[in-house]
């Protein structure tokens, strides 16, 4: 397993609406927030992100910035801790309610988002 570089990036949630999300995420490699559509959008866009790190080599500082909570239903930390072999682990942290956890999977992290928007 190789660690990640730049692991980090927020998203912050507009709508959830029978399992389509909307909403748009932020990275150091992003001069801007970049938009998405879907959940599967959204995965998509911070895998290239991730592999954009990769084949860089060279780390980038996380995200400290604080991003505004009342923008949106919720906001999300995800740090991608490791890779491999397109799986990945790391910690999701809902800022809305500074709650965290642990996925071991990238399924793990789509059924963690699914359950806390669908509440």
């Amino acid at each position: 397993m190789l660690p990640c570089h730049s692991r980090e990036a927020v998203v912050t949630v507009r709508t959830y609406d029978k399992g389509i999300m909307n909403g748009y995420l932020q990275h150091p490699r992003l001069e801007k927030k970049e938009e998405f559509q879907s959940l599967s959008q959204m995965v998509l866009l911070l895998n290239s992100l991730l592999n954009l790190e990769d084949s860089l080599n060279r780390p980038l500082p996380l995200i400290h910035s604080e991003c505004d909570r009342r923008e949106g239903i919720a906001a999300f930390r995800i740090q991608i801790l490791f890779r491999e072999h397109y799986t990945w682990q790391g910690r999701l942290v809902w800022l809305n309610e500074n709650q965290e956890v642990v996925f071991h999977s990238a399924i793990e992290l789509l059924q963690l988002l699914d359950e806390v928007l669908a509440e």
